[in-house]
């Protein structure tokens, strides 16, 4: 781990008599307030058209990325209003997306959805009550992003 940085999400240090110590911490809260309960707008392999009020917004850089983008794949774009900033993720970290309502995980090589799991729907033995509380579980667990519609 380099002496300048977190060692789990490389945010920046402020050194000992550095000067313009606010450029260093700005760096940090940046990263900090897209990585604390982090939510992509989509996932992507070219950068979207953003304006200065997208700020703070994230993307999900897939696979073969281009343009700006380039050599970003499975990163985390951050735009900050003038400028991309890209985080690498760390295993076992969950992000949302906001297109589609899932939430994703990051393996370690890949990023991971949970299983779509259906309502139960037959069986030799029906037990209403068991049906419905775990149909109940399923539903709840889809509206908090756990398991893929």
């Amino acid at each position: 781990m380099p002496d300048d940085q977190t060692s789990h999400h490389s945010l920046p240090y402020i050194a000992v008599s550095q000067a313009l110590k606010e450029i260093t911490h700005n760096e940090a809260l940046l990263r900090i307030d897209a990585l604390l309960h982090p939510v992509i707008e989509s996932a992507l392999s070219v950068p979207p058209v953003v304006v200065l009020a997208d700020a703070g917004k994230c993307w999900l850089v897939t696979q073969d990325a281009t343009g700006e983008w380039q050599g970003e794949d499975n990163k985390i774009a951050i735009w900050t209003g003038g400028s991309w900033r890209f985080q690498a993720a760390t295993p076992g970290m969950r992000i949302r997306n906001r297109q589609n309502g899932t939430d994703i995980s990051w393996s370690g090589t890949i990023w991971v959805s949970a299983p779509a799991i259906g309502d139960p729907l037959s069986g030799t033995i029906i037990d209403v009550e068991a049906r419905a509380a775990i149909t109940a579980l399923l539903s709840h667990f889809r509206m908090i992003g756990e398991l893929a519609n």
